[in-house]
Parts: C-alpha cells; sequence; structure tokens
C-alpha cells in the first residue's frame, strides 16, 4: 500500500510538472515581450528559476519563472541600455536577494496583515486576467494591434471556453490525471483534427534552442554601471520578494503547512545570480503556476524538477510539437487559475469588517493592478499600521479614587506609546490635583520612548505646581529611561510588572 501511495504521490506530481512547464511557455514569452528581449530569455529563465528554487526553495510546489513583476521594471533598462546592462542588473538583484535572505528578514513578511495579503491576491489575479488578454489582440497591416473580430474572436472564446469546461467537469470523471493538462491536450486535439485556425504557440515565437551558456555580462565593472543598474536592482529584488513571499504565506494556508521564507529568498536570490550569467532575465515565483501545482496536489520538489526537465526539453526537442499547442488553451489554462485565484469570498465581508480594513484591501489591488507589488503592500502595510495605532491609542483610560491616605489615585489601563500619549496626557489635571498623587501603571504598558517622555512631562508638571507625585509599577526598564520621574518611583520586584521598552537607548 505505501508503495502505491508514493507512486501516486510521484505520478501526480510529474504530471503536474507537465502541466506547469506547459503554462509557463506563454507565460515567459509574454513577459519576454514585456522586457523587450528575445523570447528564449524568457524561457531560460523559466527554466533557470524553476530549477534550482525546486531543488533548495523553502516551498516544495512553489513554481518561479520569468514574471511580470520584475518585467515591467527592466524595459527602460533594456531601451536606454541593451541587454548586458540587463544581466549584469539580474545578477545584482540576485545579490541583494541572497543578502535579504542571509539578513533573516523574509519571516517579517508573516507580518503583513490579512486585509493586505487579500488585497495583493486579488490585484496580481487581475493581473493575471489583463495579461491574457492580450491574446486576444492581432496586429494590423500598419503594425499597431486591435481586438479580434468576427469568426477569429469567436473561434478563440469558443476554444478558451471549452478548455475550461474540460477542466471543471473532468475531475468528476477521474482525478488521477491532472484537469489542467486534459484540457489543453483536449483543444489542441480538436484544432488538429478539424483544422481549426486559430493562433498557437508557434505562431508567437519559435521555442528551438539549445542549452543556456555561461556568459559574464558583457558591462564595465566601475561605478557608473553600479549607478545605472543599482536602481533597477533593487525594485526588481523587492518587487521579487514580495510576490515571492506572499506567494509563499498562500500556499502555507492551502496546504496547511508551513515554509521557511528564509529558505526561499536565498534560494531567489542564487537562481537569479545564476539567471543573469546565463543569459536569462531573471524572475521570482509565480502566483498562476504555483496554484496550478497545489490544485493538482503537488506539493513535492519533485514536480518543479519535473517543470524545469520538460520546459528545456521543449525548447531542445519537442518545439515542434509544442507550438501546436493552441494560444486558446492556455488562456483557458489561466482563466481557471484567476478564478480560483480570486477570493471571491471577500466579496461577503463588506459591511462586516471595519471599513478601514475594506478600504486597505481594495487600495493594495488597485495599486497592484495600476502600479507594482511592492508599493502596494508597502502602502498596504503603512496604512494598516496607522488604522492600529489610531484605534489603538483610543483605548488608553484612568481609573480615579482616593487610597486610605486621601491620595488621589489614577490607575491606568491601556498601552502607553506615541499614538496614545496626547490622549494619556489629558487624562491627568495637576492643577485640581490633592498635595499628594499616585499614578499606578499596574494594568498599563509602556512600550516606546515617546511614553518615557509622556511620564518624565507629567512629573515635571506636578512638580512645578509643588505637588508630590509617587509613580508605581513601573517595569524595570523604564528605570533606566526615565529623567525627571525617575526618583518619584516606588519599586516592588514581587508586583512590577516584567517586559521590555522599544527603544534604543537600552544596551
Amino acid at each position: 500500500m505505501r508503495a502505491m501511495s508514493r507512486f501516486e504521490e510521484n505520478k501526480t506530481n510529474i504530471l503536474s510538472g507537465i502541466v506547469v512547464a506547459l503554462a509557463l511557455v506563454p507565460e515567459a514569452i509574454a513577459f519576454a515581450f514585456v522586457a523587450h528581449v528575445p523570447p528564449l530569455t524568457g524561457l531560460y529563465a523559466a527554466f533557470i528559476l524553476v530549477l534550482i528554487t525546486s531543488i533548495m526553495g523553502g516551498r516544495p510546489g512553489m513554481v518561479s519563472g520569468a514574471s511580470g513583476a520584475t518585467a515591467v521594471v527592466m524595459v527602460a533598462l533594456v531601451v536606454t541600455h541593451g541587454f548586458e546592462y540587463l544581466f549584469a542588473a539580474v545578477v545584482l538583484m540576485g545579490l541583494l536577494q541572497i543578502v535579504f535572505a542571509l539578513a533573516k528578514l523574509s519571516k517579517y513578511a508573516r507580518m503583513i496583515p490579512h486585509q493586505v495579503n487579500l488585497g495583493f491576491i486579488n490585484g496580481l489575479a487581475i493581473v493575471i486576467f489583463l495579461a491574457q488578454l492580450d491574446h486576444f489582440k492581432v496586429p494590423s497591416a500598419t503594425g499597431a494591434e486591435h481586438w479580434m473580430q468576427g469568426t477569429q474572436l469567436y473561434t478563440m472564446i469558443g476554444l478558451v471556453a471549452l478548455t475550461m469546461l474540460v477542466i471543471y467537469l473532468f475531475p468528476r470523471l477521474t482525478k488521477a490525471f491532472p484537469a489542467t493538462l486534459a484540457g489543453a491536450l483536449v483543444v489542441t486535439f480538436v484544432v488538429i483534427i478539424f483544422h481549426i485556425p486559430t493562433t498557437t504557440v508557434g505562431d508567437v515565437a519559435h521555442l528551438a534552442g539549445g542549452l543556456p551558456t555561461f556568459h559574464v555580462p558583457n558591462v564595465p565593472l566601475d561605478w557608473h554601471t553600479l549607478e545605472i543598474i543599482f536602481p533597477y536592482s533593487l525594485i526588481m529584488a523587492a518587487n521579487g520578494l514580495v510576490e515571492t513571499l506572499l506567494t509563499l504565506n498562500l500556499i502555507d494556508e492551502m496546504t496547511d503547512t508551513r515554509g521557511k521564507p528564509n529558505k526561499e529568498s536565498l534560494a531567489q536570490g542564487v537562481s537569479n545570480v545564476v539567471s543573469g550569467f546565463f543569459g536569462a532575465m531573471g524572475g521570482c515565483a509565480m502566483l498562476g503556476e504555483s496554484i496550478i501545482n497545489v490544485n493538482n496536489g503537488a506539493i513535492k520538489r519533485l514536480s518543479g524538477i519535473t517543470t524545469a526537465v520538460f520546459l528545456i526539453s521543449f525548447i531542445l526537442f519537442a518545439s515542434q510539437w509544442i507550438e501546436q499547442v493552441p494560444i486558446a488553451a492556455l488562456v483557458g489554462v489561466m482563466f481557471v487559475v484567476v478564478e480560483k485565484t480570486f477570493e471571491w469570498s471577500s466579496f461577503r465581508f463588506f459591511g462586516k469588517i471595519p471599513h478601514t480594513d475594506a478600504f486597505v484591501g481594495i487600495l493594495v489591488a488597485a495599486l497592484t493592478v495600476l502600479v507594482n507589488i511592492t508599493l502596494a503592500v508597502i502602502v498596504g502595510v503603512i496604512i494598516a499600521a496607522l488604522v492600529f495605532a489610531w484605534q489603538h491609542a483610543k483605548q488608553i483610560t484612568v481609573h480615579t479614587y482616593h487610597d486610605e491616605h486621601d491620595r488621589k489615585v489614577y490607575a491606568v489601563e491601556g498601552t502607553i506609546f506615541f499614538a496614545s500619549v496626547a490622549q494619556f496626557s489629558r487624562l491627568f489635571s495637576p492643577k485640581d490635583d490633592p498635595e499628594e498623587v499616585i499614578i499606578d501603571f499596574a494594568k498599563a504598558k509602556i512600550m516606546d520612548h515617546s511614553a518615557i517622555q509622556a511620564i518624565d512631562s507629567l512629573a515635571e508638571r506636578y512638580q512645578r505646581r509643588g505637588k508630590h507625585l509617587m509613580i508605581k509599577h513601573l517595569c524595570k526598564d523604564c528605570l533606566e529611561l526615565l529623567d525627571k520621574a525617575k526618583d518619584l518611583c516606588v519599586f516592588n520586584l514581587a508586583e512590577d510588572p516584567h517586559y521590555h521598552v522599544a527603544d534604543d537607548k537600552i544596551s
């Protein structure tokens, strides 16, 4: 039974790897065109990235290749300086990603709020969908592109619909064979048998070629070159890491497993360095193809290795057959990916979640589509953090009473930090208070230097009026940071809270 189970698992990963390889071909070619580089440059990038990340990456089952997140950044560099500077920029991009991984910064991607992650997923699904619409365009006599019309358009729509129909219905027949591969094969055979005129992979580009060869980018090794490529490399590295780490988080949720983000970032960096030295355009994780793989049940390294083997085999031996696959079949596959990727459940949240969370999700999705992934996520995280700080700042309160010695006691509750210090200060009235006052922080938490300064300022207000102030139940870190209020503190190690204050003055 064990042998059968292992056999089924290997079969699933191998067949899914073939499907992903087929899906990567038009994507790699399309993104190569976006970056203004030859198609083989994109195909070599897909081969190198998926092979290296599958072998040494931290998320088995995730698929990497030439991507839109990096391709859109490359255009200006290629147009102004040429291919060689692009390859140098890809090498530097990989080195930056390696440094990021060695610094163990990837784990912080898990701190990205859910609404930001949701916006990224929906935005990227829209990006994938919009990218497929280019296949519904044809060049005119003047060279400009226009939308298909008449029979050509209806044929394209019909083949796409047939592909999707097969993918959705095939699992009812059997789950032993990937539905996406079945959809692509069925439509390919229909087109060949009935001689249906439609665009094929071969019409877009010829895939025949050899193995990628080692090539040191032919650029001057000086500061001027670094000044040219560094901004592009930095943006590509950031875009690639954001898409990779968010895709990793999504697959973690889908598979109920936990990937290794730093290990994956390191693998991405290594694969991009290799890409730059082998005449490839580099890239990052591919959300669409990763979803295909996971939905097929392929979550082992074998699936990615199979994808790489078949990709290079297509280029070396089977280009004439792969070129017969209709573009419509691959568009249908990607449309299904879009449908399965988009979080349709997010529409049900409207009216049930805070308006700010809904706004952040929509904003991130819009920026992902209109600008780029990195900016979208950064803006989303900043807004979400500011909203959290604002809401948390309003939750600080004080309860006042007089003790047995008729001293007024302020019992503070809540978190005191940069956003809440103004509210904290307004809770006290030194002018109207009696001669002896106690401030009890037993149920409060001091978070940063702004809170320490607020306590010092409050103590100064009481001292100016000649009133005696006593401060109780502060953590030990606060004593090291307080200035004017230090001598007013009463410490009881058995009762005082134990936590650390976020301040760079503490060694």
